[in-house]
């Protein structure tokens, strides 16, 4: 299989019960399209992130548009050919996690003071993909074939839980159920262990980074038919997509900052130049 496009968008909204917006978002999107009257090969590449900040006095602002920025830098100074390894993945969301645990440490901030953000990250390169997380942001992944997929776990204390064998009932019915087990910022490197998992796609593919604004109460498992599958067709702007997704969030959830980005990637069995 090969690209046969490489397309994405990203939109943010504050909510309807937020007065300012601790969400941001960065991506960058290279496309290269060699064409002869025997072969058309398109290259494609990019990086997608999206972060959920927290901490007082609109420190979660700083923390996420921080970490966007210094992972932007990262790439661009370690991705300028191979594919980055796990290693090198980790290495970026480290150095976001310091960069921004300094800050904490510099201002002596502590307890709700400290800013901190959640991740997801995305990195495309052709039909490879790697995504990451740190938090309770997510990743969708929706194809024909195989629906929806919710590519990362929470990292809160009642998805802990169910790993270590609790019932989700029981899980979800603490008090501290929803609490961030892990982010960016508030504690050392020691404590950050990102989740990192890499795919070869085979089919056509649409990609939902979020943040919580967006995807709570099961918004994605239960409209994703509706909002998500229709923006697999090239004919189906993503932009307008884009509007009607906040939109509804907006009237499904609202009570937080809502962030998205969709990447869709289109893919092809590989043509052979005797068959131009």
């Amino acid at each position: 299989m090969e690209l046969a496009s490489l397309t994405a968008l990203g939109g943010t909204d504050r909510g309807r019960q937020r007065d300012h917006n601790e969400d941001s978002f960065g991506m960058n999107t290279q496309v290269n399209i060699r064409q002869t009257n025997h072969s058309k090969v398109v290259d494609g590449r990019g990086l997608y992130i999206v972060c959920d900040g927290m901490g007082g006095h609109a420190a979660g602002e700083v923390a996420s548009k921080m970490a966007v920025e210094t992972l932007e830098e990262f790439f661009a100074e370690n991705w300028r050919k191979d594919f980055p390894d796990e290693e090198t993945i980790l290495k970026g969301i480290l150095l976001a996690n310091q960069n921004l645990f300094d800050v904490n440490q510099k201002n002596a901030s502590s307890g709700s003071g400290r800013m901190g953000t959640t991740l997801v990250l995305m990195l495309v390169d052709k039909t490879k993909v790697a995504v990451a997380h740190v938090g309770y942001s997510r990743i969708y992944a929706i194809s024909r074939k195989q629906g929806v997929q919710q590519l990362t776990i929470d990292h809160e204390v009642g998805q802990r839980a169910i790993q270590n064998g609790v019932d989700p009932k029981l899980a979800y019915a603490r008090p501290d159920a929803y609490q961030l087990t892990q982010a960016l910022g508030p504690h050392n490197n020691k404590y950050v262990q990102p989740d990192i998992l890499f795919l070869e796609l085979a089919e056509d593919s649409l990609f939902l980074l979020c943040s919580d604004g967006l995807c709570d109460n099961d918004l994605v498992e239960d409209h994703w038919e509706t909002y998500l599958l229709p923006l697999l067709k090239s004919s189906q702007s993503l932009n307008k997509g884009m509007i009607r997704l906040i939109d509804f969030a907006n009237n499904y959830n609202g009570h937080d900052n809502i962030t998205a980005v969709f990447i869709r990637l289109k893919i092809r069995p590989k043509v052979n130049s005797q068959d131009w």
